[in-house]
C-alpha cells in the first residue's frame, strides 16, 4: 500500500474544523479515515467528577500525544490502530476502542495538531481553519449547550479562565506552520472547493500536496469577503 497522506487540520475551538473534515471524508470515503485529537484526552477515571471539571481541556498536557504519535506512525506504515473515545459528558474515555484502518487520506483534526514537532513531521498538508474570535465563541457555546450538557455559564467561564488565553498562548502561534489558511471553514465554500480539488489531484497523482511557498496559502478570502 502507498503511504498515506496525512491532512492536519487545526484551528481555534468553534473555528470550523470538523465541518472541514467531514467535506474531505464524505467527497474521498472509502479512500479516507479520522483521527480526531479530541479522542486522545487523557484517561481521568482515577479523578472523581468534581475534579475533572476543573481541568484545563485547552492546554497541550491535556492529551496523550505519546500515544498519539504511535497511532499516525502505525497509520503512515499502513497498520490498523485501535484509538480511545472520549466522552464529553462525563470528561473522561468511554471504555472500549475504535478501530482505525490504514487508508489513502488520513485526516488529523484538533486544536492543537500542530502543536507537537514529531507529529508536524509526519503531515503532508497543514491546514489552519481561521474564524472570527466572535463566531468561535458563539459557536462554542450553541455546541457546548446542546450537545454537551453544559450551562451558560459553565461554558463562560471556562472560555475566559482557559479556552481563550489558552488559544492566544498555544494554539494561534501554530498558524506559522500551516502550508494552507482557510477562512472560515466550512462557510468557505470556494476554498473548500480549491482544497478538494488539490487534495483529489495529489490522490490522483497529478499534482504534489506541498508547494515551495514560503508563506501560507490563504484560499477563498476574497469570495468569504464578498
Amino acid at each position: 500500500m502507498q503511504a498515506p497522506m496525512i491532512i492536519g487540520l487545526a484551528g481555534g475551538t468553534g473555528s470550523g474544523k470538523t465541518t472541514v473534515a467531514r467535506t474531505i471524508l464524505d467527497t474521498f470515503k472509502d479512500d479516507c479515515a479520522l483521527i480526531p485529537q479530541d479522542a486522545y484526552y487523557r484517561d481521568q477515571t482515577n479523578l472523581p467528577m468534581e475534579e475533572r471539571v476543573k481541568q484545563n481541556y485547552d492546554h497541550p498536557d491535556a492529551f496523550d500525544f505519546k500515544r498519539l504519535i504511535v497511532d499516525l506512525k502505525k497509520l503512515r506504515s499502513g497498520q490498523k490502530v485501535y484509538r480511545p473515545e472520549y466522552c464529553f459528558v462525563t470528561h473522561t474515555r468511554k471504555p472500549g476502542e475504535v478501530l482505525v484502518e490504514p487508508k489513502r487520506i488520513i485526516v488529523f483534526e484538533g486544536i492543537l495538531a500542530f502543536y507537537d514537532p514529531a507529529i508536524r513531521k509526519m503531515i503532508d498538508l497543514m491546514i489552519f481553519v481561521d474564524t472570527d474570535p466572535d463566531v468561535r465563541l458563539i459557536r462554542r457555546v450553541s455546541r457546548d449547550i446542546n450537545e454537551r450538557g453544559r450551562s451558560l455559564e459553565s461554558v463562560f467561564d471556562q472560555y475566559l479562565k482557559t479556552v481563550k488565553p489558552m488559544h492566544e498562548a498555544f494554539i494561534e502561534p501554530t498558524k506559522k506552520y500551516a502550508h494552507i489558511i482557510l477562512p472560515e471553514g466550512g462557510f468557505n465554500r470556494a476554498g473548500l472547493e480549491v482544497l478538494i480539488s488539490r487534495l483529489r489531484m495529489a490522490l490522483e497523482g497529478k499534482s504534489p500536496l506541498e508547494t515551495d511557498e514560503a508563506q501560507p496559502t490563504v484560499i477563498g478570502a476574497e469570495k468569504i469577503a464578498e
